[in-house]
């Protein structure tokens, strides 16, 4: 199937699924923000406590469905860096896409600009949880490929934006897959394969998988 062909194909996911779904990510968002709002409170509370002139919330422009930017809310782990304007930039070159063997650098829990409270929330996904907020305004969805930074996605090659036609999600295939152990192109065929196979069962077993990850703290980044 061409890459144009697979595109269409994604596009027309029957909209009994799309409203489904949705109607899951608004549902199971407010549910969890109710559920988990003193995890919310106590690691709030933690990251103020640690570094006390910091945000608690880091915010963040990602590439969004179609291609759309969007601030993404995370519990802020890191100290501000020593970078102009407090913030790492990363910039790249590719002309035919992104290059599989791409490894984003990602700051691990031994880098000095990671807080101890930051280390830890890491480990369990913590950081994460604010995008809860995100799934709530329609950003994301609780599962699709996670949100790039415009700076790699802007170098997309036509295949490698087959993965921007659907939501991206809190969790996905390739985080319960791997999450930070794969290179670019391992990642891209593991999100290939999920919006080629969307489905509320797919999703389901998504979301069982990334529980058992997050209470294991297994591979976290």
């Amino acid at each position: 199937m061409s890459v144009i062909m697979e595109q269409k194909a994604i596009l027309v996911v029957s909209h009994e699924y799309r409203r489904a779904k949705r109607m899951c990510d608004f549902v199971l968002a407010l549910i969890g923000i109710l559920l988990l709002s003193p995890v919310f409170l106590i690691v709030a509370l933690m990251i103020k406590l640690d570094s006390p002139k910091e945000k608690v919330i880091f915010v963040q422009t990602r590439t969004g469905l179609r291609n759309e930017p969007f601030s993404i809310f995370k519990f802020r782990s890191m100290r501000k860096s020593n970078q102009p304007g407090g913030a790492r930039k990363h910039v790249y070159d590719w002309e035919n896409g992104v290059p599989d063997d791409f490894v984003f650098k990602s700051v691990s829990g031994n880098d000095p600009e990671v807080s101890p409270i930051g280390a830890f929330v890491r480990k369990f996904s913590l950081d994460e949880l604010p995008q809860l907020f995100n799934v709530l305004r329609g950003d994301m969805s609780l599962v699709g490929p996670r949100p790039e930074i415009p700076a790699i996605t802007d170098l997309y090659s036509r295949a490698q934006q087959t993965r921007l036609l659907v939501k991206p999600g809190v969790t996905g295939w390739a985080q319960v897959n791997g999450r930070s152990n794969m290179n670019h192109g391992q990642k891209m065929a593991l999100d290939s394969y999920y919006v080629q196979k969307l489905s509320l069962k797919l999703d389901i077993q998504i979301i069982g998988m990334t529980i058992k990850q997050v209470l294991t703290g297994k591979d976290a980044v």
